[in-house]
């Protein structure tokens, strides 16, 4: 079994029976503190050989798209060449406050679009429901 990882703004859970990282925020921090966290959250999916996160966002409150853009840009494409070759999945499980914000306002809207572009070297599905979140990441 493996501890769970306290850091500043999130909570990391090993499901290892179904070798899935899972992440859950409790606070809002500034951009320095959430940019260290994810550091840590990567450096720990590495050390454990997990490509599957799930990242529970329903606590949190809606994020300035600046973070979105530095995630989609920044921290993405380098957790992808770190846990390479395996391939980056991510469920976002989202509150339905969060989610609309998600489609309505043009700054997330923009982001969310670029995140979920088929295209992408990794693959996020965004859902309400923490089961269908699992289901997708661990289809049976």
């Amino acid at each position: 079994m493996i501890p769970p990882i306290e850091l500043a703004s999130r909570t990391l859970t090993f499901r290892t029976d179904l070798n899935v990282m899972v992440v859950r925020w409790h606070s809002m921090a500034e951009m320095e503190v959430v940019q260290a966290d994810y550091a840590q959250m990567l450096a720990a999916a590495k050390l454990h050989g997990m490509c599957d996160w799930l990242l529970d966002v329903r606590r949190r409150q809606v994020a300035a798209p600046e973070l979105s853009a530095w995630v989609n840009t920044s921290f993405y494409p380098g957790a992808v060449a770190e846990l390479a070759p395996q391939r980056l999945r991510m469920a976002v499980l989202s509150s339905p406050a969060l989610t609309a914000a998600y489609v309505s306002d043009p700054g997330h809207k923009k982001e969310v679009a670029f995140a979920l572009d088929p295209a992408r070297p990794f693959d996020i599905g965004l859902f309400e429901d923490e089961g269908q979140a699992m289901q997708w990441l661990r289809p049976l």
